[in-house]
């Protein structure tokens, strides 16, 4: 089979791959991705037999030269990672099979300031507040949330706690201000010191059938962030939790009654907890999260399940929507992955692939 996986030199893209090399019965793919190339390290790494570089997904070339990579590869299904591209293929034709969750969804869920909105009158999420940052004088501004409380950017498709701080006073805010002088439009809201759990949900026309559920315990360099996140955890766990999953249950399903969309595809629901132990949800993304290869490590491919779904073929699954783990499992990540000598390093031209064909 060959399996094209896009934002293929970012790190949940390669955890993807990873996940797929770990299962039997996908593990002899052809693996394709394809990547706007500015995290060069991927290129090298060897995980993928080719990869693509193709321009940004709103560049108006985009689609061309994406559908042509398929064509030209031959492949038979996609796995989609950066979530504007999952937003943009959820709404217009791919010329291989993939899943997505559905467009209205996918619209209101990328921006944290419509999800929010959407979630306004149910009890799921954080008091918050959006501010147009260009126009706020810092130095007067009042918030309608004590302190302390968390301010962030959030822009569609931002990442890895974007511009995230914790503001504890008026100093605090204008520091973030000046550090975040190009940021349009911020969210603020209270501040929840408590478990910062992921739950992965994979829909099939419907139904909620595979869960996935890890807590982050600590993250990569967390001394040099503000926020303490810096997008990659060093340490998590592999969590059953009942109540996470229903929040996060709660949230599609409240979303999806006002958008009149069947749920498909899978998503990754972030909950943070409050002192008095609620979850309240922080941001929903629209694709795996890098730990997602955790799970697959465990015996539970949530790659391999979502591979399934494409290509129709789930009738061998058992009844097991959701793996029991040990309560002592630990996840444990290390920033220096091998290092990769490149003699003579070259980046390739949009619509080139590496290696490079000759």
């Amino acid at each position: 089979m060959r399996i094209l996986i896009s934002g293929a030199c970012g790190v949940t893209s390669r955890a993807i791959a990873r996940s797929i090399r770990l299962s039997e019965k996908y593990k002899d793919s052809i693996l394709i991705g394809t990547d706007i190339c500015d995290n060069t390290y991927g290129l090298y790494e060897g995980i993928f037999e080719k990869i693509w570089r193709v321009p940004h997904v709103k560049d108006d070339e985009y689609p061309k030269i994406f559908n042509s990579i398929i064509k030209r590869e031959k492949i038979d299904c996609i796995i989609l990672i950066p979530e504007l591209e999952v937003l943009f293929w959820s709404k217009n034709q791919l010329e291989a099979n993939t899943i997505t969750p559905p467009p209205k969804f996918s619209e209101l869920s990328i921006s944290k300031g419509r999800l929010y909105e959407a979630l306004s009158n149910t009890n799921l999420i954080p008091k918050s507040e959006i501010i147009k940052t260009e126009k706020t004088d810092f130095y007067k501004f009042q918030s309608t949330i004590d302190f302390p409380y968390w301010i962030r950017e959030i822009s569609e498709g931002s990442t890895s706690g974007l511009g995230s701080m914790l503001v504890k006073d008026t100093s605090h805010l204008i520091a973030w201000s000046l550090m975040n002088s190009k940021t349009k439009e911020a969210m603020i809201s209270e501040y929840l010191p408590g478990k910062n759990i992921a739950v992965h949900l994979l829909f099939s026309k419907g139904n909620l059938v595979k869960i996935g559920c890890y807590e982050r315990l600590e993250y990569f360099n967390k001394n040099i962030s503000l926020s303490g996140i810096t997008g990659n955890i060093s340490k998590g766990k592999l969590i059953n939790d009942n109540e996470a999953v229903r929040v996060a249950k709660a949230a599609v399903e409240e979303i999806c009654n006002q958008t009149g969309e069947i749920m498909e595809g899978i998503i990754a629901v972030d909950l943070k907890e409050s002192n008095a132990g609620k979850y309240y949800i922080t941001e929903i993304n629209l694709r795996h999260v890098a730990a997602t290869s955790s799970f697959a490590l465990g015996g539970f491919n949530l790659t391999e399940f979502q591979l399934d779904i494409i290509n129709n073929d789930i009738e061998h699954w058992d009844h097991e929507i959701e793996r029991k783990w040990p309560k002592n499992n630990i996840i444990l990540r290390d920033i220096d992955g091998r290092p990769s000598l490149i003699e003579n390093y070259e980046i390739p031209r949009v619509g080139e692939s590496y290696p490079f064909l000759t």
